[in-house]
């Protein structure tokens, strides 16, 4: 029998949809039945989402993780005392919410680097929140390397067939180019692979897209697929990596919709996230907003397991009970699969 990991559930940004979500994800029975939930945050920012919400909820405020209950229907919250909930407003950046969120993170990474929980699942942050905080991060997935010490790493998104990892993310187009790069493909390919099989997905055929359009055209739009890309997919093939590329990304993400690529290699982070969430995210023209937003945030080659939303705060919408909870759970369910797999890089 698999013994029920422990997970560490950030809150997110307070001010988000961070609180509301992670909530409603615990009120999924089946959370409860594959793994041992708390989150890490402010307690009474919980107590306040569910009053004002009307959710079928209580909170177990928790100063150690061996206090947790771990019981449906009472979220055990490992209570930071960070929020000051009279100057907590629901869709404002301030330095109060994002400082709230930071220290949620740096929390649940020391748990799990202390070996207390066996996984690490993340809520939305607003970056201008946090910077305003004095913490100048570029994301979620920089604060992990950081606080890890790890050098080696990349953002993976999976959503049902579609599995997309990334050469760079958070930098500007002008220098994802200049970040398209030999070694740094390979890195990535092996870092996709790892993930892939963590996930206990059988398909280990690898897309790597162009960085150009039409992956350059033989040198007509831009050398960089000829003197990086293929040089990369020849490298990793000799390797033994049952790879693809360069591929166009106007043709290659359609047939990664169906499968035909058990993942596959973005060069930046557009390029990876725009069919991707096209993939998972489902807008409701009628209603005016997402009836659903599916996709999980899987950062590679970290001593431990962090997945999370991709998605945003979603300020627009906090604190009206209407933010799907489908990406936490599924961020949720991801986390468990890695910890049984017990793969981390």
């Amino acid at each position: 029998m698999f013994d029920k990991p422990i997970i560490g559930i950030t809150m997110g940004d307070p001010a988000s949809i961070g609180p509301e979500i992670a909530i409603k994800a615990l009120l999924d029975k089946e959370i409860y039945d594959i793994c041992k939930p708390f989150i890490v945050g402010d307690a009474g920012v919980f107590i306040h989402i569910i009053e004002k919400l009307g959710l079928a909820a209580t909170i177990n405020s928790i100063q150690d993780v061996k206090e947790a209950q771990f019981e449906y229907g009472k979220v055990d919250v490992f209570d930071l005392h960070n929020v000051d909930l009279e100057k907590l407003e629901f869709g404002i950046v301030s330095a109060m919410a994002g400082n709230a969120a930071f220290e949620s993170v740096v929390k649940v990474i020391e748990l799990a680097m202390a070996g207390q929980i066996e996984a690490t699942v993340t809520g939305p942050l607003n970056k201008k929140s946090m910077n305003e905080a004095g913490h100048h991060f570029a994301g979620h997935t920089e604060i992990y390397a950081q606080y890890t010490g790890t050098k080696k790493y990349a953002m993976l998104l999976v959503e049902d067939s579609m599995k997309v990892i990334h050469v760079s993310t958070h930098v500007s187009l002008r220098q994802a180019c200049d970040l398209v790069k030999k070694d740094r493909i390979i890195e990535v390919v092996e870092l996709l692979q790892n993930g892939l099989i963590s996930l206990g997905e059988t398909n280990l055929k690898i897309g790597i897209a162009g960085l150009n359009p039409h992956a350059g055209d033989s040198g007509l739009f831009g050398t960089e697929d000829d003197e990086e890309i293929l040089p990369a997919v020849q490298e990793a093939l000799a390797l033994g990596y049952d790879v693809e590329g360069p591929v166009p990304a106007d043709t290659m993400f359609s047939k990664a919709a169906t499968g035909y690529y058990g993942g596959v290699v973005a060069m930046y982070h557009d390029q990876g996230h725009i069919p991707f969430k096209l993939s998972g995210f489902k807008w409701n023209p009628e209603k005016k907003q997402m009836d659903s937003v599916k996709g999980v945030n899987i950062t590679m080659g970290l001593p431990i397991i962090r997945t999370s939303v991709d998605h945003g705060t979603a300020f627009e919408i906090a604190g009206k009970g209407i933010a799907s909870e489908d990406a936490m759970v599924l961020a949720i369910k991801s986390a468990v699969q890695l910890a049984k797999n017990k793969v981390t890089a």
